[in-house]
């Protein structure tokens, strides 16, 4: 069902790799809201995934590579969107995260400090590229809005979540700074949510995935929350009901979060 929250707004999702990606489910509920959208995703995930077959279904929205590591790629992504749009843009969804370290099987306490740099580069530190950029730009409008995913492994931990704990922990602080300069100049408020674990192509990759999310889904009150559950959170980000949050980490998770331990945990570890 639709409300028209996003008539009129014009926005860039970051991320959207294919079906399962929470970026690509996003995108089709922000379209469905009334939103102008652009995509982008790095060039070696273009060619992996079927971002173009989302660009059709989201009214023939432009796709733009993007390697978010490379400030000329930033640039240049901003610039297009803007003449795209004609003028300013309204939100923005980041969905990009990579480990070399774990791509490779590198246990946390072996890193190769060259791989953990790019991969804050690229999961972290992009998101302040971004933002950057906009602002250099002038390119989001005022009440404009910017959301991160992230995951709670930033606050706590998940032993073969790897260095992508601290590539999470520095995007949410960058998301608070960010958030506090953007808000003063110009009321653009940032904020990051922290998802259930989903069964995204990403996401299953990790080792130990399908026990994990088992757990998550016993020791949360509601339940794991869904991808497309997280697109209807992002739109509502996204839109104007919710001016007055910024500079906040929001978990989206079913109550796993603040839940110490449930009756369904107990008795499985009973048996």
């Amino acid at each position: 069902m639709s409300y028209n929250l996003l008539r009129g707004k014009k926005g860039i999702i970051f991320g959207a790799l294919d079906e399962k990606s929470i970026a690509w489910k996003t995108a089709l509920r922000c379209y469905e809201e009334g939103a102008q959208l652009l995509l982008t995703n790095a060039p070696v995930a273009m060619r992996m995934g079927e971002i173009n077959k989302l660009a059709a279904a989201v009214g023939d929205a432009p796709v733009i590579p993007c390697d978010v590591s490379s400030n000329e790629d930033v640039t240049n992504l901003i610039s297009k969107a803007v003449e795209h749009f004609g003028g300013g843009i309204d939100f923005i969804l980041h969905s990009i995260g990579m480990s070399l370290n774990v791509r490779k099987g590198k246990h946390y306490t072996e890193l190769d400090y060259g791989f953990n740099a790019k991969t804050l580069d690229i999961s972290a530190t992009s998101l302040h590229r971004v933002l950057a950029t906009c602002m250099k730009q002038d390119a989001l409008n005022e009440w404009g809005s910017v959301v991160a995913l992230t995951y709670i492994a930033a606050q706590r931990v998940f032993p073969d979540y790897n260095e992508m704990a601290d590539a999470k922990s520095l995007l949410e602080s960058i998301t608070r700074s960010f958030g506090y300069h953007y808000g003063v100049k110009k009321h653009v408020r940032v904020n990051t949510i922290s998802q259930s674990p989903t069964r995204t192509t990403a996401g299953s990759g990790v080792k130990g995935f399908d026990g994990f999310i088992n757990y998550a889904e016993k020791m949360s009150p509601l339940g794991n929350a869904s991808a497309d559950q997280c697109a209807d959170y992002c739109v509502t980000l996204f839109s104007d009901l919710t001016k007055m949050v910024t500079m906040q980490n929001l978990f989206h998770d079913g109550g796993f979060s603040f839940t110490g331990v449930t009756q369904a945990v107990i008795e499985q570890m009973e048996k």
